[in-house]
């Protein structure tokens, strides 16, 4: 979980005509598929995708971070370059300790992900729902990690099967010192 502070600041209420000033606020932040979802049902367009996001598509994934409880609206409105830095940087964390050796994925995945697939991995491999408020990255390792244990060793081809048969019946007909 990721805590910020916006700093008091003054802004223009287009409802009421005038200038009001916004207190100092502090918001905590999980960036999750439950935020993902909600973002994407919001936006119907992939979060994970390619495509860059607005100004106000970025304000909004905020939002949908949020996890502290009846936050003012215009609060957002207070959100500064740093602060978009901070929430980037927790982001891109990979929560956890397990790294991948990336020769093993060459193959390009060009598959979009979106909230309803990281779903359905969760579903096919028995993850529990519980995860779906981790942080994303902490849940994509797990589903990772879940997919490689259960996809099972690559089998010997038939070249490769009496090449090592040949070796083995070589070492025992001279370790019996046999002809065969």
């Amino acid at each position: 979980m990721l805590q910020i502070v916006i700093p008091e600041f003054e802004c223009y209420d287009e409802r009421i005509g005038e200038f009001v000033k916004v207190k100092e606020t502090k918001l905590h932040l999980e960036h999750s598929l439950v935020s993902l979802s909600r973002w994407e049902s919001k936006w119907n367009k992939p979060f994970l995708g390619r495509e860059a996001k607005s100004v106000d598509q970025c304000v909004d994934y905020v939002r949908c971070m949020t996890i502290t409880q009846n936050v003012d609206p215009r609060v957002y409105m207070g959100l500064t370059a740093s602060l978009f830095k901070q929430i980037d940087d927790y982001i891109n964390l990979p929560m956890t300790a397990t790294w991948f050796n990336e020769k093993e994925n060459k193959r390009a995945n060009r598959e979009v992900v979106t909230a309803e697939i990281i779903y359905y991995w969760m579903i096919a491999l028995n993850v529990p729902f519980e995860c779906q408020k981790w942080h994303l990255n902490r849940l994509l390792t797990l589903i990772r990690v879940c997919n490689i244990k259960n996809t099972p060793e690559k089998k010997m081809s038939k070249k490769e099967v009496l090449n090592r048969n040949r070796a083995l019946n070589a070492q025992r007909k001279s370790r019996l010192k046999t002809r065969g």
